[in-house]
């Protein structure tokens, strides 16, 4: 059994409104899970080496469960644009290009060695839908050593004629991928990804329901981000009362797979059930949001009612990598909401913390936080103090969220191994 010891100032969450700090305490790690955490180091480990990182912060990796992995080169770009605006002038003639195996081949690494670079160990992508390119990105996955769910995209109609999909061709070669790459990996898997509903037809949708139930995964699409797009999906789906319940009436909640709607913004008393009835997990987007008008995500309130709530940088909508600064964005957000929405009550910092990593962190499994029984995979950060003046332990974490970078990461393990993402990049564009 491998035994590694660290020792620095441990942060995690114990729930949504409590941190767990440990000041110099020390984490057991055997075999890539953490064993205990504990304040004085145990009789028993005494003989170990111990990697004492001093007064660096030591927490969990950061999960980004919303992610477009084909608009890495659109951040930053368009900002000015709204939603449909930037899909058509930006974001659709970029995905198309993808049709070229070959220039997803020079896109995906660098999207891969960011993810690391910033600390977001665990990830759930869009890609584009073309199988190949696909394939290419789930294998680029494997091989980082990330944990990840990913798949191709479906959408049928009200897509330009470059790049739309024939309804039986996108059910076939949806079911081909998960066939092929659901028994690859245990740390990266395949998921369905109905673009959002105005994309997708019900015959489509329909077809993926019954792969979901076929092959028992999961779902990742957008909800409810904006209210044109809501609307639009109920004008699309009479049939319905809601945009969550269009993917509830053709079986795509019937896996036992994750259930992972980015956005949800406007959701109604529909969705309110429907998150609750199939333990759904809803993934605050605060910069995309922003970028495109659609919206603040209410968090407290839809905590309140029992939403499991994540965080996602959503690039390229959103145009900042790093989950640590959503967590300063989300609390921005909500500050605003509170100023403009009298009865809103606002997110702590606590609260972001938490949807970060232990809420994000749980789509994977044991992982999100810095505790017995939990896998390892975490980061080490500097502790943001200044020369002449010390900030406590908590407040140098939040200092890293608002002004902190990558550069201010020093460390990442997944499953206790020490991971390098510029290690990582040579080897995917090597191989």
């Amino acid at each position: 059994m491998a035994i590694s010891i660290y020792r620095g100032n441990i942060i995690s969450s114990r729930s949504w409104d409590e941190l767990d700090v440990h000041e110099r305490g020390y984490v057991v790690v055997e075999d890539g899970i953490i064993s205990g955490v504990h304040d004085e180091l145990p009789e028993e480990y005494e003989k170990y080496d111990i990697c004492d990182y001093g007064d660096r912060l030591i927490i969990p990796a950061f999960s980004d469960l919303h992610m477009h992995a084909p608009q890495y080169v659109e951040r930053g770009v368009g900002m000015d644009c709204l939603l449909f605006e930037w899909l058509n002038t930006y974001t659709f003639p970029q995905e198309s290009r993808f049709a070229d195996r070959n220039y997803a081949g020079v896109i995906y690494p660098q999207v891969i060695r960011d993810f690391i670079r910033h600390g977001s160990l665990q990830v759930n992508l869009f890609s584009t839908i073309h199988y190949e390119a696909c394939d290419l990105l789930f294998r680029m996955l494997i091989d980082s050593g990330l944990y990840a769910y990913a798949g191709k995209i479906n959408m049928d109609m009200n897509s330009p004629e470059y790049y739309v999909e024939d309804t039986e061709e996108s059910i076939r070669e949806t079911e081909r991928f998960i066939k092929e790459h659901i028994d690859l990996c245990n740390r990266v898997k395949p998921i369905i990804i109905p673009r959002f509903a105005p994309t997708c037809s019900k015959k489509l949708l329909k077809g993926l329901g019954e792969l979901c139930r076929k092959y028992d995964v999961g779902i990742h699409t957008h909800l409810v981000e904006s209210k044109a797009e809501a609307a639009w999906a109920r004008e699309l789906f009479p049939m319905c009362t809601s945009d969550g319940e269009i993917y509830e009436m053709t079986g795509l909640l019937q896996g036992s797979g994750p259930k992972i709607f980015a956005h949800v913004i406007f959701p109604t008393e529909t969705e309110d059930r429907i998150f609750r009835q199939y333990s759904a997990v809803s993934v605050h987007c605060p910069d995309a949001t922003t970028n495109i008008t659609a919206g603040i995500m209410p968090v407290t309130s839809l905590h309140e009612k029992g939403y499991d709530i994540a965080i996602g940088s959503d690039v390229g909508g959103g145009h900042f990598f790093g989950i640590y600064r959503q967590i300063s964005r989300a609390l921005q957000l909500s500050k605003m909401k509170e100023f403009y929405e009298e009865d809103y009550k606002r997110a702590v910092f606590a609260n972001a913390f938490y949807m970060a990593t232990a809420a994000g962190g749980r789509v994977f499994g044991n992982i999100g936080k810095i505790e017995k029984g939990y896998k390892f995979n975490a980061l080490v950060i500097d502790n943001m103090q200044d020369e002449g003046f010390r900030i406590p332990v908590l407040e140098a974490l939040e200092r890293f969220c608002y002004i902190g970078d990558d550069r201010n990461i020093r460390e990442r393990f997944i499953d206790g191994v020490r991971i390098d993402p510029d290690e990582v990049y040579r080897k995917l564009i090597e191989k």
